[in-house]
């Protein structure tokens, strides 16, 4: 049994953070407060498939792994959150948690957002974490498949965080899920799965309901869960590319306060006090005489459903929202501290299939096999950011012209809430500043 001072060491030393969404130091969340922990295998977004494929594949090793990070922290119960349509996945589980009388299955309808933090606990634990609040306070800690394994590796195998799993999916000849080394570029990642099938294509990174354009000349980071190539014209681009002052525009004229966002929002049906239809009419209407209005844009998790399938007039709350909450957040203000009102009977009516979900944008023909592909990826050059989580960046400990090897540490975890960041390659280090560490194999430095 490892205690959670050196659980904790391992993992921030081997750069163990959240393997999507905000990339959350993962020691940071070892607290003896947790009477509960949470493996999320929800598979969030549409056309992810990463999360169900490595616990398949490794679910001796994630289960043991998830079971002492339990005992360290002393929790009570642990709980694999996973969809029903799983089945691969839950009948390898089977075959294992036998052995761990405190581990359980958390079975989940296909519908979304299952993998958001707060809805999964709800769903699993019956649990409802506090408006703004986080976890912890309700004894609940949650990690994420791909996390675990990492532990896994870092425990077993004293092996960094050096490489990512992706998804590449949509407009590729072969969908397909790649390991490829922290810093790769996503160009290169997308050439794994052949050609690109359509012109002009579009990288969109991350899900198509939270993820975001990207060129091709970006990293690969500890967070980046997929690339989706999407042609030009698809609705899922126009709708990122849409400007925030013709979005408010456009609510001005067209939102006939229906309400539909407010009646399908999963933080809403949970009881936080966020209105997007509220939220519209004060916005286009430039009405402050109840502020809360734009405070409580703070509880808004951007899962996207109130502008990419709510609105029947293809108006953007989600966009519009965030552009408040930031505002708020640049003049210092924090959200209030409330309590979640009572969950309603109704919010077992108003969840949103994946199946509807992926027809409403237009994914539904994306909807394909991309199978694990753990081969070996040589790439002459990569780009390691120095800054891949929340919390503060690691501080370089390379120069230029070091030669460094695979899973050496090149940067330190800093003072704060911070990690260490490892040379994902083999190479000599061609350019390091505040932001990031260039490593280049010989091949590379020869095709200058």
């Amino acid at each position: 049994m490892m205690d959670m001072k050196e659980l904790s060491n391992i993992l921030q030393q081997n750069g163990i953070v959240g393997a999507g969404g905000a990339g959350f130091p993962t020691y940071a969340k070892l607290n003896e407060n947790a009477e509960t922990l949470i493996l999320n295998c929800a598979e969030c977004e549409p056309l992810l498939r990463l999360h169900r494929q490595l616990l398949e594949k490794y679910a001796q090793e994630i289960v043991e792994t998830f079971h002492l990070i339990g005992q360290a922290v002393g929790a009570k119960e642990l709980v694999i959150g996973i969809k029903k349509a799983y089945t691969k996945t839950i009948d390898a589980l089977n075959g294992v948690i036998g052995a761990y009388p405190e581990v359980r299955l958390g079975l989940l309808d296909e519908v979304y957002p299952a993998g958001d933090e707060v809805v999964l606990i709800y769903e699993v634990t019956k649990k409802v974490v506090r408006p703004g609040g986080l976890p912890i306070e309700q004894g609940v800690a949650v990690f994420n498949v791909e996390t675990v394994y990492n532990a896994y590796r870092a425990i077993n195998q004293s092996t960094p965080v050096v490489d990512k799993l992706v998804s590449v999916v949509a407009e590729v000849d072969h969908p397909v899920t790649v390991r490829v080394p922290i810093g790769t570029t996503i160009e290169d990642t997308v050439k794994l799965a052949g050609g690109i099938t359509t012109k002009n294509p579009v990288y969109f990174i991350g899900g198509p309901m939270m993820g975001f354009i990207g060129s091709g000349s970006l990293p690969v980071t500890k967070t980046t869960n997929a690339v989706l190539v999407l042609p030009e014209e698809h609705l899922i681009i126009q709708k990122k590319r849409k400007k925030t002052s013709i979005d408010l525009k456009r609510a001005a004229a067209c939102c006939c306060q229906c309400s539909m966002c407010t009646d399908l929002c999963p933080r809403n049906r949970l009881g936080h006090p966020i209105q997007p239809h509220l939220f519209m009419r004060a916005a286009t209407c430039k009405d402050v005489q109840e502020p809360n209005i734009f405070v409580n844009t703070m509880f808004c998790s951007s899962c996207g459903l109130c502008e990419m399938y709510s609105c029947m007039q293809g108006l953007s709350p989600r966009t519009l929202m965030a552009e408040y909450k930031a505002g708020l957040r640049a003049n210092g203000l924090r959200p209030p501290k409330v309590e979640a009102k009572p969950v309603g009977p109704e919010r077992e009516y108003r969840k949103v299939p994946m199946e509807r979900l992926m027809a409403r944008l237009d994914l539904t023909k994306y909807n394909k096999e991309a199978p694990l592909d753990e081969s070996v990826v040589p790439v002459s050059k990569v780009k390691i950011m120095l800054s891949q989580h929340i919390g503060a960046p690691a501080a370089a400990i390379v120069k230029q012209g070091d030669k460094v090897t695979k899973g050496q540490m090149i940067a330190e975890p800093a003072k704060g809430l911070s990690v260490g960041i490892h040379a994902s390659i083999d190479g000599v280090v061609s350019e390091v500043t505040d932001k990031y560490v260039i490593i280049e194999t010989q091949e590379g430095r020869a095709g200058k």
